[in-house]
């Protein structure tokens, strides 16, 4: 039985694993965090005793268009929700000057959410694996490629060796620059890996929660863009009962919000919530933050720099001798879906087609 190595137990990693040990193949996932999911991370709140997810990664997908998603949250037998679009958008073209309007029907393409949140997703598959195929603080450092390739990885303080058949890495391709190759990879392949930004590596994401969606209260969606503020783009991250609640991305880049510190932050999120959908915007019963520049299992120093256009994502292609061992996953290597999960989908599909 041909023993294949993941590193990274993002989805990629996750649903790679799941597929091959559906084909009968001996894997085993290397994560370097304590948890599984990498940018897919979900924060539970609890209110009334009745717990509710909020979303600090990637949030949505796209039935009409999203096939392997969507197929995938069905066979997983996943809740989900419309993302919520009636009401009027709110825009700040200039300080504290408030627009409305209201969006025609037709011109909105509806994502999807997940009732448990994305975390779900990941928690889903995972529950599909083998007990022990996923080992956590476990950090590849080297690989080392011979008739087999060795993996190199770091494990409760000891450093240990395997060999396996072939080598899935998952992890974005900057982190797949850090790891040790032996031998080492070419300069044009290194500048590949170092040159892929990161998807939503340099920004952060703020969700905060009231006790009610009392902008729905004023035939307001919650989506607003300000082209001022300190958050660009809001949108409602209301769950179906319950709280209401709002999430946004930054305008400021990761130096600006290094800068400025999480407590700053947010009362500045705060304040602009309040200018955009009134005063009842500053009474939050939580404000959950997550700043994926400071995350060093996804982001490197080159992701601080904010991107000016979106990445024109397409698989990496190793040269020999490590293209029959090791193979580049992940959603920055798909150039249809590149940034979204549907991305990541699509690059193990792609990828089982011409190994199988």
């Amino acid at each position: 039985m041909q023993r294949i190595a993941i590193i990274g137990a993002g989805i990629t990693g996750l649903y790679a694993a799941w597929r091959l040990q559906e084909a009968g193949y001996n894997v085993s996932v290397f994560e370097a965090r304590d948890r599984i999911g990498g940018r897919v991370l979900t924060k539970t709140l609890n209110e009334a005793g009745r717990d509710y997810a909020f979303d600090v990664g990637p949030t949505w997908y796209w039935p009409d268009s999203e096939r392997l998603m969507t197929q995938l949250v069905d066979e997983l037998c996943l809740p989900t929700l419309v993302q919520s679009t009636n009401g009027k958008m709110v825009l700040e073209r200039t300080p504290r000057q408030i627009e409305e309007h209201r969006l025609p029907e037709d011109q909105t393409v509806r994502s999807h959410r997940l009732v448990t949140g994305m975390q779900g997703l990941t928690e889903a598959i995972a529950s599909r694996l083998a007990p022990g195929t996923v080992q956590l603080l476990s950090r590849v450092t080297a690989l080392t490629k011979n008739d087999q390739v060795e993996l190199t990885f770091e494990q409760d303080g000891t450093s240990v060796r395997q060999l396996v058949d072939h080598v899935l890495v998952t992890i974005p391709p900057r982190l797949a620059a850090q790891v040790s190759w032996r031998p080492e990879l070419s300069e044009q392949v290194h500048r590949q890996l170092e040159g892929t930004p990161t998807w939503m590596a340099g920004q952060a994401k703020i969700v905060v929660v009231y006790k009610t969606s009392f902008w729905k209260q004023m035939d307001r969606s919650g989506f607003a863009i300000s082209w001022s503020g300190i958050l660009q783009e809001i949108h409602d991250a209301s769950p179906q009962t319950g709280p209401g609640a709002l999430f946004g991305f930054f305008r400021l880049t990761a130096t600006e919000r290094a800068a400025l510190g999480e407590t700053e932050i947010k009362q500045r999120v705060i304040e602009q919530l309040a200018v955009l959908f009134g005063e009842a915007a500053r009474h939050p019963i939580a404000v959950l933050y997550q700043d994926w520049a400071a995350e060093p299992e996804t982001a490197t120093v080159a992701d601080a720099a904010p991107l000016t256009d979106f990445p024109a994502y397409r698989p990496i292609q190793l040269e020999e001798p490590w293209r029959d061992g090791v193979t580049l996953l992940g959603t920055e290597s798909d150039p249809a879906f590149g940034g979204h999960l549907e991305g990541a989908l699509q690059s193990v599909e792609r990828w089982l087609v011409a190994f199988n």
